[in-house]
């Protein structure tokens, strides 16, 4: 069991199997295998998610009185240890933790230390140290460290999104760049295809994709499960793709933040059941990875939300995961704790998060994975015992 005394830079491991950090990234492993099954997908969320509203630290002593309202979800959840528990909303992750096939970072952040959106979606998905420094995205330098077999990518985006940028060709599935429509003007097209089968199909896909891009709580958290499924579906096909992310939306929680955050968690949590069912016994070979430019305030703000912070969550979930753990090098809530007085400190990289869970999965020696996904990050630490063996 953890140790019950949680204090900063002590790693916190659930289950008491302890990951090690080694800043010179050691690991024996070998370099990349011929062509896998494997699978892998990189879930984005655009607008900075607050990780202490996903997995709650309810163990630590100055959670109820910093969080107030927003500490109200979690009365009553489920532990996943005697520091932390899981959103309720999160049912389908909640699963995959009791089966250990998810496992959480938390206290993370890439390099970026201020609070604009663009660029720290910039840092994460160019895996630089400075916004607009590195050029093209991490994921798409992951495909040249693959075999050929296992290159093959795809966005479920409206555009190839800057992580998938760059020397491997990739391709994209979502509706072409267009202004929003209206929900009127959307339904009176509708209406007047109706009596034409080849128009009213084609119209019907393209609302349907459309949907795809929505944020997770739209219709009710349907739109994000039929991503899911989408996303399942062109990784399945024999010939499909190896390697796949998505885009989701909608988590910049400035306000009204309680009733907003439950509802996105329960799309993504939609999401994540639909991709397992959809990929059947390719889950067995798959890792998912969910990350967020940054975090959010560990403060309620006067609208009840919170405003861009410093420090959130990585998930990490697949059958491929060696998860059932919870890894938190834990700062502490209390205010002499906080980042700039005012944040979640991060204490572990988000670089070595993903590093790690790339190298692990694939076979790829950690300074090898570290060089190619994050070449201006110095000191990329490895995790060891992130993927199955």
């Amino acid at each position: 069991m953890a140790h019950p005394i949680f204090t900063r830079r002590k790693l916190l491991v659930a289950t008491g199997a302890t990951l090690a950090l080694s800043s010179s990234l050691g690991a024996t492993m070998t370099v990349a295998r011929a062509a896998t099954h494997r699978r892998f997908v990189f879930i984005i969320q655009r607008g900075a998610a607050d990780g202490l509203g996903t997995l709650a630290p309810v163990g630590d002593p100055a959670f109820v009185s910093q969080r107030g309202d927003l500490a109200a979800d979690f009365a009553t959840a489920p532990r996943l240890d005697s520091m932390f528990a899981l959103h309720p909303g999160m049912a389908n992750v909640a699963k995959l933790y009791a089966a250990r096939e998810a496992l959480f970072v938390h206290a993370v952040a890439s390099p970026y230390r201020d609070r604009s959106h663009f660029d720290g979606q910039n840092v994460l998905e160019t895996g630089g140290n400075a916004a607009y420094s590195v050029k093209d995205g991490w994921l798409n330098r992951m495909l040249t460290l693959l075999p050929p077999a296992d290159t093959k990518a795809i966005a479920v985006a409206a555009t190839i999104p800057l992580a998938l940028r760059g020397p491997v060709d990739v391709a994209s599935y979502a509706p072409s760049a267009l202004p929003d429509a209206s929900d009127d003007l959307l339904g009176r097209v509708t209406q007047m295809y109706a009596g034409d089968p080849q128009l009213h199909a084609a119209w019907a896909e393209a609302t349907a994709t459309r949907m795809l891009t929505s944020d997770m709580a739209a219709g009710n958290g349907q739109n994000a499960a039929a991503t899911g499924a989408l996303a399942a579906k062109l990784l399945a096909a024999e010939n499909g793709a190896r390697v796949a992310m998505i885009e989701t939306g909608g988590w910049d929680t400035h306000a009204q933040q309680r009733g907003r955050l439950g509802a996105q968690l329960r799309g993504l949590d939609g999401m994540i059941g639909a991709l397992k069912e959809g990929l059947g016994p390719l889950w067995a070979d798959t890792m998912v990875v969910v990350a967020t430019e940054f975090g959010r305030t560990v403060k309620v703000n006067g609208t009840g939300g919170t405003d861009h912070g410093t420090g959130s969550l990585a998930m990490l979930m697949g059958g491929a995961v060696n998860g059932g753990r919870v890894v938190a090098d834990w700062p502490g809530l209390g205010d002499a704790a906080l980042f700039e007085g005012r944040d979640l400190k991060p204490t572990t990289g988000l670089d070595s998060v993903i590093a790690s869970a790339v190298g692990g999965h694939y076979g790829i020696e950690g300074p090898r994975v570290a060089r190619a996904l994050f070449p201006e990050v110095p000191g990329t630490a490895w995790i060891d015992g992130l993927a199955r063996a």
